[in-house]
């Protein structure tokens, strides 16, 4: 085959690109199940994909809009050659960006792509012990709204740190999760929120959603608000998170983190969270 050419048959390319998926996310700890219904995630709208070769690897590429915005993806990317076809292939097909999702975070190719997210796993201790002197309680009703809205700010600042949207675009994409995840606010179920205290004062919030994935609580946010950071309150939420993933009956806890957030990203190393998928994307 000469040079990188678009094929009509996905067939023999993608039973080759769906077990690499899958042995990344067995590689990161998950169980059988868990990593089909993450595949089945990795491979929505996989019908629609372009698909190339050169007799040596693969490309996959596509294009979708989001929040607005045209956006190339390299969905698949094993020929030595292939990184440069794809971003021109995007381009030709008016994409304004072009994003990459690399299940185990291993950069390659992409090294000088931006990070703007990871998700993160880990499988919770069997008996999560809270931290002594830290106590943990239900977020009443009467204190959501307030909750609630410093929550939104905050996930829009991280999105717009993070490089990938603009404070409009990070606006539209936080009012869409938002309401994805919390339909009926407080009283949606299996969502769960808790407020940390240390010393008869709350020193953060957390909120989870059990059930996300097969066995997986979802960690949307274990804040630790900022006074009280520096003070070892960071690692003590995660046992939080832990804790709540286990009340809720499921065994790993799974959460994610944005781009440019390295203290984040360094202490869940060190709490031995595998990085599942990571997202990186450049502008075009």
């Amino acid at each position: 085959m000469n040079g990188i050419q678009v094929v009509a048959d996905q067939n023999e390319w993608r039973g080759g690109f769906e077990e690499r998926v899958l042995a990344g996310y067995r590689a990161a700890g998950c169980s059988e199940p868990l990593a089909r219904a993450l595949l089945e995630r990795a491979v929505e709208g996989i019908g629609g994909w372009t698909v190339a070769g050169d007799g040596t690897g693969w490309v996959a590429v596509g294009v979708t809009q989001d929040n607005g915005a045209t956006v190339g993806r390299i969905h698949d990317l094993t020929a030595p050659r292939g990184r440069a076809w794809a971003e021109r292939w995007c381009a030709e097909h008016g994409a304004q960006r072009v994003e990459v999702r690399l299940t185990g975070g291993v950069a390659g190719a992409f090294a000088d792509y931006p990070v703007r997210g990871q998700n993160r796993i880990r499988v919770a201790a069997e008996r999560p012990q809270l931290p002594p002197g830290l106590t943990v309680r239900r977020l009443t009703e009467e204190e959501y709204p307030g909750w609630y809205a410093a929550e939104e700010a905050a996930y829009i600042a991280d999105i717009v740190r993070a490089g990938a949207l603009t404070p409009e675009e990070a606006k539209e994409k936080s009012d869409q999760d938002y309401a994805r995840y919390l339909p009926q606010g407080y009283l949606t179920p299996g969502q769960a929120f808790y407020v940390m205290e240390a010393g008869g004062q709350a020193v953060g919030t957390g909120w989870v959603g059990h059930g996300f994935l097969p066995g997986v609580t979802f960690g949307f946010s274990l804040e630790v608000y900022e006074e009280h950071r520096g003070k070892g309150y960071g690692r003590a939420a995660m046992a939080v998170g832990e804790w709540a993933t286990r009340q809720g009956g499921d065994e790993a806890m799974m959460l994610n983190v944005f781009g440019g957030n390295e203290a984040a990203m360094s202490l869940y190393d060190s709490a031995g969270f595998a990085v599942l998928d990571e997202y990186r994307s450049i502008v075009l």
